[in-house]
């Protein structure tokens, strides 16, 4: 049954459309008093991750997980962050491999469906024996890992993890490409493929391989980047391989620890798909949220409140799941 409702958020005045709720919290919010110690993790192929920790001396850790092309420092990460540290948790945001700032080492990147990363960082985290409860949150892209990570181990994951929260998570990669393409959604596609062409540029130039200027410019869609870069890089025979295997959907009735999915109804990167009612109703450990707004990775509060509708909803929900 664990359909929240009645959702709890309501957008401030005149803040309620989509697009407004997606792009200024991207362009405008300023999160002040997160100091970041940065780790670098060694990956088993010699690769690295940047881990960025901002601790408070507790005993319980909440990881978080970006979106597309994003990194520790975007405000909704900072904003996060911020929230588990005033609630007394430990907070390491891991950035994907290549979005810290620096072009990772190996030819691989990251991707919607690389699960294994998050595992080694977990496991690394476990066998330092510093915290006994760790919880899991992500954006979008980081959702979409950490839901598929926790429904392909089902019961064998780490007895401290205790619960997961995650918001704007695309369910179904293919639909979700599929709705990047609405005229609407131009602008959204056009700043992914402008980065992700930059990032794969500089990758090439570090490895003295050739890039193709000309072939690149000729994509115009996501599914065209997957297919040409992302399926090949890491394995998949095409952009429909990639999705179908990457795509959470198909893992949420493994999940087992307590876990919120908050998807808003309005939000312009969804296609109906992407809302897992029946998954939901089966697993009661999954908890689906669809508010009537919030945009992608949204939920703006007003100017009094500071704090983000979706930080207080993380931090009550794995708060009341782990304990104080």
């Amino acid at each position: 049954m664990p359909i929240v409702e009645s959702s709890s958020y309501k957008a401030p005045f005149g803040r309620s459309n989509p697009h407004l709720q997606t792009i200024v919290p991207t362009l405008y919010r300023k999160i002040d008093g997160v100091q970041y110690q940065r780790e670098r993790f060694t990956t088993s192929d010699q690769d690295f991750l940047d881990l960025d920790w901002s601790r408070v001396g507790a005993r319980r850790l909440v990881i978080v997980l970006h979106g597309l092309e994003g990194s520790s420092e975007r405000p909704y990460m900072k904003g996060m962050v911020k929230a588990f540290n005033k609630h007394n948790w430990d907070a390491l945001a891991m950035n994907f491999r290549g979005c810290s700032g620096e072009s990772n080492l190996n030819t691989r990147m990251y991707h919607s469906g690389e699960t294994e990363d998050l595992g080694a960082v977990i496991a690394k985290i476990i066998d330092a024996g510093t915290y006994d409860r760790l919880a899991l949150v992500g954006f979008s892209l980081g959702g979409n890992v950490i839901l598929k990570y926790l429904g392909e181990r089902g019961t064998n994951i780490p007895a401290e993890i205790k619960g997961a929260a995650v918001f704007s998570v695309p369910c179904d990669l293919e639909a979700c490409s599929v709705c990047l393409e609405r005229w609407s959604n131009r602008l959204y596609l056009y700043r992914f493929l402008g980065m992700l062409g930059s990032k794969v540029k500089a990758k090439s130039l570090a490895m003295s391989q050739e890039f193709d200027e000309k072939a690149f410019d000729e994509l115009k869609m996501l599914r065209d980047f997957d297919d040409k870069f992302t399926a090949p890089l890491h394995g998949f025979k095409d952009a429909t391989d990639y999705y179908t295997k990457s795509s959470c959907k198909q893992f949420l009735a493994g999940i087992s620890v307590p876990t919120l999915l908050v998807n808003a109804a309005d939000d312009p990167f969804m296609s109906e798909t992407c809302y897992p009612t029946k998954e939901a109703e089966e697993n009661p450990n999954l908890f689906l949220e669809i508010p009537k707004h919030g945009g992608h990775v949204g939920f703006m509060a007003s100017a009094s409140e500071g704090q983000y509708w979706s930080e207080t909803r993380a931090t009550e929900f794995l708060n009341k799941i782990v304990g104080r």
